[in-house]
Formats: structure tokens, sequence, C-alpha cells
């Protein structure tokens, strides 16, 4: 995903799924807490962290650099179909088929949450 220079991911929680968050270029926040009014956790990022998102964590991204930042995310269980490749936030929340494949194991649905 390709985050712009004063962009986010935007504020969630995904209440039964762990998510690995990978910088690979750029410089961020990474801000994470029990509560959306909660964020204990806040810390700038740079090339090559990650930030592990544990289930029901709300959290969220944001680009302070000043060019555009690249991260990729692992979600378990997927959210995802498989080799779906998503270029920016907005291509990600346009489309309508990706859901995860038949064969992976999803929990009972619970919708994430946004802010």
């Amino acid at each position: 995903m390709s985050i712009p220079v004063n962009g986010d991911i935007g504020l969630e929680k995904h209440p039964d799924t762990d998510q690995f968050i990978r910088l690979d270029r750029g410089r961020g926040r990474a801000q994470m807490g029990p509560g959306k009014d909660e964020l204990t956790f806040d810390r700038e990022v740079t090339d090559g962290w990650c930030v592990i998102v544990p289930a029901g964590s709300w959290h969220n991204i944001t680009n302070i650099g000043d060019e555009p930042m690249q991260v990729y995310t692992v979600y378990a269980p997927q959210h995802h179909k498989p080799g779906k490749v998503h270029q920016t936030k907005a291509i990600a929340d346009a489309d309508t088929d990706d859901e995860p494949a038949d064969w992976s194991v999803q929990p009972d649905p619970v919708a994430d949450q946004h802010a």
C-alpha cells in the first residue's frame, strides 16, 4: 500500500484478527491502544520497522515524511483474496472482489471498526 504524504491508514480495529504491518519505505507514526481515544503506543517508524497489532487493538499508521510511504500488511486469519495486492487505500476500499479463500479458516463474522 502506498500512503501519501500526510495520509494515513485510518484509525481502526479488527476484533478477531492479528495484524503485521511492515514499513518498506518512508517515515511514519504508529499509534495503537485499547481504545480509539487511548492510543498508548505512539512511535515514529522508518524503513524496516514492523508493527504487530494484536486483535482488538485500535491502530493507525500516518505518513509523517516527505515522500509516499510504502507498507505491506499480513492478517491472521487472512482478510483478502490470495494474491490480492492493493496499491492504495482508495483502491482497496473500492474492491468488491476481495473475499478470503474458501479454505481459509475464518472466525464468526464480526465487523471491523473504523473511527
